[in-house]
């Protein structure tokens, strides 16, 4: 096929985009500024530079390109600021990028006759907090969102409307890694981000190349549907945080209570770390045919960050197989 892979620079673009070439693909790869391009350019892609917010440009260059699938990876995180503002000021132009920018490439995609349309989401924190601790596509999502979090889970519910009803995919991915340069690696190597409480909120991740590799499998798919993109062992804070920590060479995390979690960094962070909810991969992996290479952080931490040789499940079967029920 013919694909336009907007936001190809990305963390997970620059994972998807061989993948994609690799399959047999042409790849139209947007960037947002021109130093980004020659990167495209030498991984056997075309690069467009493009501004998702605006819609004429959009247009034009999805007409031009004339593709035959769009996949939306275009977020703005690698500049997000984190902090008690919460996810809505870390996410701002991000939340643009899943509301307006989903729509100008799927106005995009209706006039051009694009068939297909699969696009990023995320599945952690979002899930409803009350019965198991993992939760399937059909469970519902948390009504109860904290006020700092209210536009970046709006934004979120809006890309997945709004591309399933166009018939698309969407996919919700766990929390990233795979990168020497993560985000969240160096929160933990500076010890600042702690365990809240007794650490039991739960949380999906996955490996950059394993979510490139659903995405590419995606494509094979009509839809609509969503699908969780998570590896197979959704765990509590105070299960993976440490060991995260140890795979980094990194002191072990700090521990605060919920009382003193609230008043540093707000409710979404108490939330996120008591009371989130994982998320089961049996669908994707099901319907798509995904496999996967890292199942488990317990060993993909360590073969990313080299420390040590990963430890072994504690649990004689995954959790996303032993916790689907609500």
């Amino acid at each position: 096929m013919r694909v336009f892979l907007a936001g190809a620079s990305g963390a997970i673009g620059t994972r998807l985009l061989p993948q994609l070439i690799e399959m047999g693909h042409d790849v139209i790869g947007t960037v947002n500024s021109p130093d980004k391009a020659p990167r495209i350019r030498a991984a056997g892609a075309e690069a467009v530079r493009l501004d998702l917010l605006d819609a004429s440009a959009v247009r034009a260059a999805v007409l031009d390109s004339r593709p035959d699938a769009i996949v939306h990876q275009a977020t703005a995180l690698s500049s997000a600021k984190w902090g008690r503002g919460g996810l809505d000021r870390a996410f701002q132009m991000t939340n643009r990028l899943r509301t307006e920018g989903t729509d100008n490439l799927l106005a995009a995609a209706r006039e051009a006759g694009v068939p297909k349309f699969v696009a990023q989401s995320f599945a952690p924190y979002r899930y409803v907090r009350e019965g198991g601790p993992v939760k399937t596509e059909d469970d519902p999502l948390d009504p109860r969102v904290p006020a700092t979090a209210r536009e970046t889970f709006a934004a979120m519910s809006h890309l997945e409307l709004a591309v399933t009803e166009a018939g698309g995919i969407a996919l919700r991915y766990g929390g990233f890694y795979g990168a020497a340069n993560d985000g969240w690696a160096m929160l933990v190597r500076k010890r600042v981000y702690p365990i809240v409480g007794k650490g039991t909120g739960v949380m999906s991740v996955i490996h950059l190349d394993d979510a490139a590799a659903a995405t590419v499998l995606a494509l094979e798919h009509h839809g609509p549907a969503i699908y969780n993109v998570v590896d197979d062992e959704p765990a509590p804070v105070r299960e993976w945080l440490p060991v995260l920590a140890e795979a980094l060479g990194a002191r072990p995390p700090r521990h605060l209570p919920t009382w003193l979690a609230r008043l540093l960094a707000g409710e979404a962070a108490v939330m996120m770390g008591t009371e989130a909810r994982g998320a089961s991969n049996a669908k994707a992996k099901r319907e798509l045919g995904w496999a996967l290479r890292y199942p488990s952080w317990r060993e993909g931490f360590f073969a990313v960050y080299g420390r040590g040789s990963g430890v072994k499940s504690a649990s004689p079967a995954p959790a996303a197989s032993v916790g689907i029920r609500t």
